[in-house]
């Protein structure tokens, strides 16, 4: 899936996936991971997602990576604040306010030294987004970009694939222990059954949605 894909999506507008709303597995279950208030928080492909404002508002300092200038121009309109814009290099543009940033760029040529040091990561619409053939290279980056002793909230999606072509995609719980372990350590904390807060994956032919979490926590780079 290219970037022009996505550029196209934020261009139309077509943008199913934003929800106005915090969304309620983080409110539920970030609590559980014991993140310090103070913690530095990775948000990968955010768009413009006010999940941001909630971590922020939980002490956080928040860091978002997305492709779109028009997502990340849209988040901070949207929230009535005014971001510093910087020119990074290396195809990076920083926009911040405050306790929140967000690195315009692509997630896959960020470098640690660039996103800086992190303590936890949300991940509710980033790794559903790709296709099978490009988790594996997401997984990497992650583990390159997630320092040991890191913390995770991933948000998944459940259904039969063959019923809808993605995005979203289905990621299966065995995938998502493929994907991370043994560089993670993969604890489910839940499965919600929403198929009936997303009328418009069934209008597209979805019969069954799971949303699961997990929390994960990045090992040691000797045992990852």
């Amino acid at each position: 899936m290219e970037p022009q894909y996505w550029h196209q999506r934020w261009t139309e507008g077509r943008t199913g996936w934003h929800r106005e709303e915090f969304n309620p597995h983080l409110e539920a279950h970030w609590p559980r991971l014991n993140v310090p208030p103070q913690a530095r928080v990775f948000v990968p492909l955010c768009g413009k997602s006010r999940d941001l404002l909630w971590l922020a508002g939980e002490g956080h300092r928040v860091v978002g990576v997305e492709l779109s200038e028009i997502a990340a121009r849209a988040f901070f309109a949207e929230a009535g604040l005014s971001p510093q814009v910087t020119e990074l290099g290396g195809g990076f543009t920083r926009y911040a306010v405050d306790e929140i940033e967000i690195l315009c760029g692509d997630f896959f040529g960020l470098t640690p030294e660039r996103l800086g040091g992190i303590e936890a990561v949300y991940d509710r619409a980033s790794l559903i987004a790709l296709p099978p053939p490009m988790r594996p290279a997401y997984a990497t980056q992650m583990t390159r970009l997630a320092p040991a002793g890191a913390l995770v909230l991933l948000v998944t999606l459940e259904y039969e694939q063959d019923e809808m072509s993605g995005p979203p995609f289905s990621v299966e719980p065995q995938e998502v222990r493929a994907l991370y372990e043994p560089a993670f350590e993969v604890v489910p904390l839940a499965a919600a059954d929403v198929l009936d807060e997303n009328a418009h994956l069934r209008e597209r032919g979805v019969t069954r949605l799971l949303e699961p979490v997990y929390a994960l926590r990045r090992l040691s780079d000797g045992t990852g």
